[in-house]
């Protein structure tokens, strides 16, 4: 099962080495030019392994996959983004130096386009620059027919209706004015065919001039029209981190919580809250909190313990009990005896109209 996973299709093997591009790969294959372990190999899509298999093409051993190169390129006006062209127009090969490393260009730009081009020799990063599932960002400058309104950078902003579908919104703000043309800075994430000049000329803007300026994490800057630059570690790090995980154009927005979805609760489920019997009832200030406890935690504490209290309290319970009598929920005042004068506090007391029996007493 290890060694299954180390197979890799032939035609990509090759292209790898740098030896040719995987279609041209194929159409050596096809005329049976490409050996493995001394058998000639002519079915597409055969999978062996590079580190054990010997690879023949057109008789010479394939060298092992070469390292990582990447180049920027500011194309001018006039040129095809390719290598080889069959109409013979002039392509961006003559103007890319001639390394020991086949290099192919990321994407495209059109003939009277101009701006930053990427050519690199690893396809999987290309293939994550190209992937809209990446939303790789391209910005460019465009000039324009006429005067740009408010209205219509709002529809752009929002999304068009082209012939292949919605367009994705666009991020767009007005770089300059001339007297009768415009120039507008636009950022688009989908690799469309000409989607830019499709989507001004929809809002009635024809488009005179282009220029790629930013590409996903590099930046044209300084760079003359016709020169090349490697990148520096720091971009081309950028570009492998492409291949982790897909960056969303979209904000993050915090959706509502869901009826299904459990909150968080601190207490076990289907345990209620405990109530106090007596609404009016307070916790003694003598009373200590649970040890551990803060807060809510220690308020359910005390009454967690006062009703533990008042199930095992006896039926003559102190005055001074935390919680009052189940049989007698509100609390009476004794009434205050009425005092006469040379009789003591413990007298009954006396009601009016009524003559003490004290007084007829005989004395014996």
């Amino acid at each position: 099962m290890a060694q299954a996973e180390k197979t890799v299709r032939l035609q990509k093997i090759i292209a790898r080495s740098g030896f040719a591009s995987r279609r041209k790969a194929e159409e050596l294959i096809q005329h049976g030019l490409v050996t493995v372990n001394g058998e000639t190999v002519m079915t597409l899509g055969t999978k062996v392994n590079p580190t054990i298999d010997h690879i023949k093409v057109e008789g010479r051993h394939l060298k092992s996959r070469p390292p990582d190169m990447f180049l920027m390129l500011n194309k001018p006006l006039g040129y095809i983004s390719t290598l080889h062209d069959p109409a013979g127009r002039p392509t961006i090969k003559a103007l890319v130096p001639k390394p020991s490393i086949r290099l192919f260009p990321v994407g495209r730009l059109d003939y009277d386009s101009e701006g930053l081009l990427l050519l690199t020799n690893n396809g999987d990063i290309a293939q994550a620059c190209l992937h809209p599932a990446h939303h790789v960002h391209k910005t460019y400058l465009v000039k324009i027919k006429g005067i740009l309104e408010e209205p219509e950078i709002q529809k752009l902003r929002h999304g068009l209706m082209l012939e292949d579908g919605q367009t994705a919104p666009a991020k767009v703000k007005k770089a300059g004015k001339a007297a009768a043309n415009s120039w507008v800075e636009i950022t688009i994430h989908e690799g469309r065919k000409h989607q830019v000049k499709r989507m001004f000329e929809q809002i009635g803007h024809p488009v005179i001039r282009l220029k790629r300026v930013q590409f996903g994490p590099l930046n044209l800057g300084t760079l003359p029209p016709g020169q090349t630059r490697y990148l520096t570690d720091k971009e081309a790090n950028d570009l492998r981190h492409l291949l982790i995980a897909p960056k969303s154009p979209r904000l993050a927005i915090h959706q509502p919580i869901k009826r299904t979805e459990k909150l968080p609760t601190s207490r076990p489920a289907g345990q209620s809250r405990p109530r106090s019997p007596h609404p009016n009832s307070m916790r003694s200030k003598s009373t200590p909190a649970p040890a551990g406890t803060t807060g809510q935690g220690a308020r359910r504490g005390y009454i967690d313990q006062a009703i533990k209290r008042s199930k095992n309290s006896p039926k003559s319970e102190p005055v001074d009990q935390f919680w009052p009598r189940q049989g007698n929920p509100k609390p009476t005042r004794r009434k205050k005896a009425i005092s006469t004068p040379g009789t003591t506090n413990k007298a009954r007391p006396r009601r009016p109209g009524v003559i003490s029996q004290s007084r007829f007493k005989s004395k014996t």
